[in-house]
């Protein structure tokens, strides 16, 4: 896996979203700009005995 870096251009994604459809980085990227964010086990709950 590449490594990468603050500024790097990200691939495009594909998501599921809460309303049981889909949505890609590059549809988000034809209106704004993003800002993408990764929290390692964010919605996992109680991780404390890993």
């Amino acid at each position: 896996m590449a490594e990468i870096n603050v500024g790097d251009k990200a691939p495009d994604f594909t998501l599921p979203t809460t309303l049981e459809d889909k949505m890609s980085l590059s549809d988000v990227l034809k209106d704004k700009k993003a800002v993408l964010v990764f929290y390692l086990f964010d919605f996992a709950g109680d991780l404390e005995g890993l």
